[in-house]
């Protein structure tokens, strides 16, 4: 089907953005209601110049996905080409199979997320056009791979956004319980039907190889732990003490195992419940670290979450730098959209001013390699980490 867009609403396009609002449409010339959810569309200008190839939902804000400004079959072959793109960047950068293989609209492949645990593959279809493309996906994977198992985990909540159910499947092969990855030398086990998002957090890899420098010898924290990332490959690089924090009883047992594997179970101790309740009882009893790891979860999931968003993640800097020894290093993450670097490092100062710090900033991370940043979508850049010094203010 042709849908036809407003006067100069192409120029969104031109300039490389890969979304068509629904407001930019021409729905007198092309009714959205006669379109089915995921439909293949072609895109033209008021003036009938082509513009696109994309996938459409009639039902959502952002109405169409551009897959191609080329006309072509949107078949297994595109979806070949596509993912060879995305592994030829992936494996230049990577020597071995453990990494996000599509990473959305940054690989050209808006909507679908593709994460490598070596021959197993975790797809996620968060669109109602990549829901409908999925069997031509998982075929492009078994012709490029020859995987054991492809896992479809559509599970996510920008689904409900898109009309979708959730749901986890096995696509292809098999998928054990359990999978084991490796990472900065390090080895974890991931619980991968049950597991957070697509299992494991890639985008944090180049950020927590930076602890090295940080942590000999030292106290540290990792808040949020999850499978415990961040403590373990600190106790790797050389921490005497780690401490992992998390709300969840699985969490924590995967923890153990993973301190277990990694042969410094003697140097990990573990605690479940609320971050913030622990922080106060850890402040309460006057313990210090010398490092504190904050890695929460989005805390600002939706531009109507600003407020109180921010005051968590407020509260939760505040905390950290109270339990900091002098001259102790405090990383400061955000996986927020909705929260900006300089908003976080505005955070950061506040928090240093209600607690009577002085904070310099080391370094700054981001996303790692295998989460790219399309230049006209601001969207795709989302991390951000900060490594700060925290001592006493004079």
């Amino acid at each position: 089907m042709k849908i036809y867009l407003k006067k100069n609403e192409e120029r969104r396009i031109n300039a490389g953005h890969l979304w068509v609002y629904s407001n930019e449409i021409d729905t007198t010339r092309s009714p959205l209601k006669n379109l089915a959810p995921g439909e293949v569309v072609e895109i033209y200008s008021a003036r009938e110049k082509f513009l696109a190839l994309g996938y459409a939902n009639p039902h959502a804000l952002i109405a169409i996905r551009i897959l191609t400004k080329t006309p072509m079959d949107i078949d297994a072959d595109f979806f070949v080409n596509k993912i060879a793109a995305a592994f030829s960047l992936r494996k230049s950068f990577f020597a071995k199979p453990f990494y996000r293989l599509v990473y959305g609209e940054s690989d050209q492949l808006p909507g679908l997320i593709i994460d490598r645990y070596d021959q197993i593959f975790v797809v996620q279809t968060n669109t109602a056009g990549m829901e409908r493309l999925k069997e031509v996906i998982i075929s492009a994977l078994i012709n490029l791979f020859q995987p054991t198992g492809i896992l479809l985990k559509n599970d996510s909540s920008m689904r409900q956004i898109e009309g979708l159910e959730n749901y986890v499947d096995v696509a292809y092969g098999e998928i054990p319980p359990d999978i084991l990855i490796e990472e900065n030398h390090c080895q974890f086990t991931i619980p991968i039907r049950s597991s957070q998002k697509t299992g494991w957090f890639y985008d944090h890899r180049e950020n927590r190889s930076r602890l090295a420098k940080y942590v000999v010898g030292k106290k540290v924290v990792d808040a949020f732990c999850y499978l415990g990332a961040w403590g373990i490959e600190a106790a790797h690089y050389g921490a005497s003490e780690v401490l992992c924090i998390d709300g969840s009883a699985t969490a924590i047992q995967k923890v153990k195992e993973n301190a277990k594997i990694n042969h410094c179970e003697d140097r990990v101790e573990c605690i479940e419940g609320d971050l913030f309740d622990v922080f106060k009882k850890l402040v309460h009893e006057k313990k210090k670290f010398d490092v504190v790891i904050l890695d929460p979860p989005a805390l600002i999931k939706r531009r109507k979450d600003i407020e109180q968003g921010t005051i968590a993640y407020l509260r939760l800097n505040e905390l950290a730098m109270q339990l900091l020894n002098e001259d102790g290093v405090l990383v400061s993450c955000s996986c927020s959209l909705h929260m900006s670097q300089s908003e976080l490092l505005d955070i950061l100062r506040r928090a240093s001013i209600k607690t009577q710090k002085s904070t310099q900033i080391l370094e700054i991370g981001f996303q790692g390699l295998d989460h790219p940043i399309h230049p006209a979508i601001p969207e795709t850049a989302y991390l951000k980490a900060y490594f700060c010094l925290v001592r006493a203010s004079q």
